[in-house]
């Protein structure tokens, strides 16, 4: 038999020719749920600054299927125990991770559904599959939930140095062409062993760890956070806000989406349970359905959702102005009269519900490294020590120090909110 029929290839510009096995993981990539994932940009609005940042949720699950598949076989050379369930049940769990992502990602994550993040949609997900399957997910959703016998399987999932973030650091980087993110990949998977059950990397990868922790400090500075996709989310959130002020007013509200208008309507919580109906409408959710919406509104009566939707499609974005400190009162008032201000100016409302569409003050958290909590550990000899203190250099624990920066999303006619 041909070996090239039991494989399928697909061509990715990040990590060459990567090879997935007919079957089971196959399957799962073919099925709706998953191609769905095409259709959600992996960077939410991060296109609006980085006009290459266009891939998807797709090519990402792809991408950290295949290093989850480089890792399991270094792996196994390094004669860790690894069955074949165990195996596939890894690949599934990493191909599905981010199965239960939304229209934009992590955009309107909690705009949508209450009390809920994309990981419990995931798992949600997993569940339908494997139900659908008739089991064959049973060790994929132990793996993804933490409650397999083995924890470094987990560990390949979810933390601080999984594949996850070692894939789209490295992808996010390619596309934004943002060079400071980008990982060596390579060194870390082929310095991954398992001691003690876990996952620690051989002193010999400290560098290339160090390497990705900075990266990942730098990303979140000039990318994820940039200045101008936290105006573009600010923005979005806005429309979104305005449409639903419109239908608990009761007013009358067009929708170029069924899918979107059940969950603007019904507004379903996932404290409780994620219903199969919930699942069933969220699957055919996608950044179509928020775009058509978009350009359906920027047609509407209502002049405040109209101009909303308008500076949406046309990239008049606001403007986002950083702060040393934490805003005062004093400056809050200040930015509130002046934005009232240039509203009257623009024929607008200038009310404080209105104002609430128009400006932001809010802050940005990143942490790079959790050294204290989930740590990354470096095999020294015969002992496992924590990444801070094993490596050369103390900026490690500078870098692990939280990053908060406050800022004000602000109209751009306001050239000083001072």
């Amino acid at each position: 038999m041909d070996k090239s029929t039991r494989y399928k290839i697909f061509n990715d510009p990040i990590h060459g020719f990567i090879t997935v096995p007919k079957g089971t993981i196959l399957s799962l990539i073919d099925h709706p749920y998953v191609q769905r994932l095409r259709r959600i940009r992996q960077l939410g609005l991060g296109y609006l600054v980085f006009p290459a940042a266009e891939h998807s949720r797709f090519s990402h699950a792809i991408g950290a299927l295949e290093l989850c598949q480089r890792v399991l076989n270094s792996l196994r050379e390094k004669d860790t125990t690894i069955s074949q369930k165990e195996y596939e049940g890894t690949l599934i769990a990493i191909l599905l991770h981010d199965v239960g992502h939304g229209p934009l990602s992590h955009t309107l994550e909690h705009t949508l559904i209450k009390d809920f993040n994309h990981e419990m949609m995931s798992l949600a997900i997993m569940k339908e599959l494997n139900r659908e399957m008739n089991g064959a997910l049973d060790t994929a959703i132990e793996i993804f939930t933490n409650q397999y016998k083995k924890p470094f399987l987990y560990q390949l999932i979810s933390s601080q140095l999984d594949l996850d973030r070692l894939d789209y650091l490295r992808r996010d980087s390619f596309f934004t062409g943002v060079s400071e993110g980008t990982v060596g990949i390579n060194r870390i998977i082929k310095t991954m062993r398992v001691f003690n059950g876990n996952i620690v990397i051989e002193k010999k990868g400290i560098y290339a760890v160090e390497n990705y922790i900075i990266a990942r400090r730098l990303m979140y500075m000039q990318v994820y956070l940039h200045k101008t996709v936290l105006s573009a989310d600010f923005l979005l959130r806005g429309i979104f806000k305005r449409v639903r002020d419109i239908i608990d007013s009761g007013n009358e509200i067009s929708y170029a989406s069924e899918s979107l208008k059940y969950f603007l309507t019904k507004q379903p919580s996932a404290r409780s349970n994620i219903s199969k109906e919930v699942i069933r409408q969220y699957m055919q959710l996608d950044d179509h359905d928020i775009y058509l919406s978009i350009k359906e509104w920027a047609h509407s009566d209502d002049i405040i959702l109209k101009d909303l939707c308008t500076r949406f499609l046309n990239r008049t974005l606001f403007r986002t102005t950083f702060l040393n400190k934490k805003p005062t009162k004093k400056l809050l008032e200040t930015v509130r009269e002046k934005t009232r201000l240039q509203l009257k100016k623009a024929g607008l409302p200038s009310d404080d519900n209105t104002l609430s569409y128009y400006m932001n003050f809010d802050n940005s958290f990143t942490e790079a490294y959790k050294y204290q909590h989930d740590s990354i550990w470096i095999l020294d000899g015969e002992e496992a020590v924590e990444f801070s203190k094993a490596a050369d250099t103390k900026n490690i624990i500078a870098l692990a120090e939280p990053v908060v920066k406050y800022y004000c999303n602000h109209l751009k006619e306001i050239n000083s909110i001072s």
